[in-house]
């Protein structure tokens, strides 16, 4: 594609054709503000802190939509602009909650950062009516707090287009327009599938998770109980942002250590029940083929997959892996294997998981899902809970020794570590799958690189054992439609398909760290948390689910077999079919 020229600010510079002014001055080492703009998700143009002046132009324009053309002449910071960005952002504070010290955004809010940039202060310029609105806590995961929104839309636009979902909108017109749901219901009362990407792209405190923080420091306090937790694999590729690393670094030692002196039991590692995820789902899968079971077989770590499953395609419930989340299996095995082992009460064990995900919180509440006959997670945290935790208490992160985890549920193979990255749920067990079909022991067991990668939808074909074996992986819930879509209409014939709630996988889930749209937009920040787990994957010295010798001795000593009817009892569960406006 050819190049432009153009002058920005004076400087003569080029870019792609089909660039837009904020996009070429990026290009040119320039940045310029925004607060609406979502790269390919919403180009709207509406917030008009992007403003630009250009030559010949009657007045300012948005730059996040306006193309370039040859010979064009920008300026990005003209007094004309800098007074227009400054007034807007005065306009916007007119209608806002300014309680910004006890926001959970603080310090990390985009407006606020803007605000600052552009000296706004609380000067009540345009002081008068406000809106009024009340707090939507009513969803398992989130609070809205409208008095904080910014119209920005970013989260309708990340709900319908990423998502496929759709339950917000902008109600109302004018001055009295507010973001909510069809006729103002609260959340709990939509099929909000509890993904929470609308908290990852919303730039103020508007949108947040309920925080269970509390809950958990009054049990780390408690001398009665045994309080455990394990933590997702894609946990440790962004934790560390939340303490000023790269995106994409690797935290794990240190995540270990703070953990450890927060006062927690044992620390232990989600990937210990990824791999025991593996044995059972692959197994599954395994006895669908030779027996003639439901095909194609949908993968079940996802919760917010799952809860949109059960909204929106409740006839393809039989395609779906019975297997419960690597976050429910580490729970039930905790309050079964475990508690057995150390001669604990299930009663007296709080289960803990810190998680990329904001559905974690609500399939913790789900039913089917206690196989002690009390919950197998009891509090489950987001990666941004655990960061403001470890601030809280005063934990010098950056300078913290790195540690391992508790054994024997701290184990955990390559395989399982990639369950973080869409494709590699897949991944894993097809390097499994394909050992227990040949019983062949492959060295190099990264042969499945048509399923790595941020796209949306991939797919493949493996000769597995001579059977021809379709699979495909699918990534934010508008792909996994797509692909359902077509697997009804006989279009494609799969038999095992991958499907993450998050566009990007669970790197990408709505409790990570949140990253502003001046990162997002030029940034692809899935690729690089993905990275950092791909590269642990490969340092590991076991990179086989099955050869994981803490999965061997938990099959030995209480569950038998991968597939019993002891694992059925307590590794798996069922679902059901919701009414569209549950």
């Amino acid at each position: 594609m050819a190049d432009i020229n153009l002058k920005i600010n004076g400087m003569d510079c080029k870019a792609p054709a089909g660039s837009t002014i904020l996009q070429a001055a990026k290009y040119n080492g320039i940045d310029i503000p925004t607060l609406c703009y979502l790269k390919d998700i919403n180009e709207i143009g509406a917030c008009r802190i992007c403003v630009v002046e250009v030559k010949g132009a009657r007045s300012l324009v948005a730059s996040c939509v306006y193309p370039i053309n040859e010979g064009m002449e920008v300026w990005t910071n003209s007094p004309k602009v800098l007074k227009s960005r400054k007034k807007t952002l005065q306009l916007i504070l007119s209608d806002h909650n300014k309680s910004c010290l006890s926001c959970v955004r603080s310090g990390n809010c985009e407006l606020q950062k803007l605000c600052k940039q552009y000296g706004v202060e609380d000067e009540n310029l345009y002081a008068g009516v406000m809106n009024e609105s009340e707090i939507d806590g009513t969803a398992a995961h989130m609070f809205r707090d409208n008095s904080k929104c910014i119209l920005c839309r970013r989260c309708v636009a990340v709900c319908e287009k990423c998502q496929g979902v759709a339950v917000i909108g902008a109600n109302e017109r004018g001055f009295k327009t507010n973001i909510g749901s069809a006729f103002e219901v609260g959340l709990a009362e939509t099929s909000c599938v509890c993904c929470g990407q609308c908290i990852a792209v919303c730039p103020t405190g508007a949108l947040y998770e309920k925080d269970y923080t509390d809950d958990l420091i009054a049990a780390l306090n408690d001398p009665e109980k045994h309080v455990f937790v394990q933590t997702a694999p894609a946990v440790r590729a962004g934790l560390g942002e939340m303490f000023g690393y790269p995106i994409g670094t690797n935290v794990e030692g240190k995540m270990a250590a703070a953990l450890r002196r927060m006062g927690f039991d044992k620390v232990f590692d989600t990937n210990f029940s990824a791999d025991l995820t593996i044995m059972e789902e692959g197994t599954e899968f395994i006895q669908r083929v030779q027996n003639g079971g439901v095909l194609p077989m949908i993968t079940s770590c996802s919760p917010g997959w799952i809860k949109f499953c059960e909204h929106y395609y409740p006839d393809m419930i039989p395609n779906l892996s019975t297997c419960k989340s690597p976050q429910q299996m580490f729970g039930a095995t905790l309050k079964t294997y475990y508690a057995e082992k150390m001669g604990l009460d299930p009663k007296s064990i709080v289960s803990v998981s810190v998680m990329p995900c904001t559905a974690k919180k609500f399939e913790i509440g789900r039913p089917d899902q206690s196989a002690a006959g009390v919950p197998d997670v009891d509090i489950s945290i987001t990666t941004r809970e655990l960061g403001r935790m470890i601030q809280k208490y005063g934990i010098d992160f950056c300078n913290l020794p790195d540690e391992g985890f508790d054994d024997p549920l701290g184990e955990g193979s390559g395989a399982a570590v990639i369950f973080g990255a869409t494709g590699g749920v897949m991944e894993a067990a097809l390097r499994t799958v394909v050992w227990k079909l040949t019983g062949e022991k492959n060295d190099s067991p990264i042969v499945f690189n048509e399923v790595r990668g941020t796209e949306g939808i991939k797919e493949a074909t493996y000769d597995v054992a001579g059977i021809k074996v379709n699979i495909a992986v699918a990534s934010g819930l508008a792909n996994a439609r797509k692909v359902l879509d077509m697997v009804k209409s006989g279009e494609k014939q799969y038999h095992f398909i991958e499907i993450m709630a998050c566009p990007g996988g669970c790197v990408n889930g709505g409790g990570q760290p949140q990253v502003s749209a001046a990162i997002r937009n030029f940034e692809d920040i899935r690729a690089l948390r993905a990275k950092a787990l791909y590269s642990i994957d490969e340092a590991n010295t076991i990179r086989f689910s099955h050869e994981n010798e803490s999965i061997k001795k938990v099959y030995a000593e209480f569950f038998g077999e991968p597939g019993s009817h002891k694992a059925h009892e307590i590794l798996h569960t069922s679902y059901v079919p919701r009414v569209i406006n549950e």
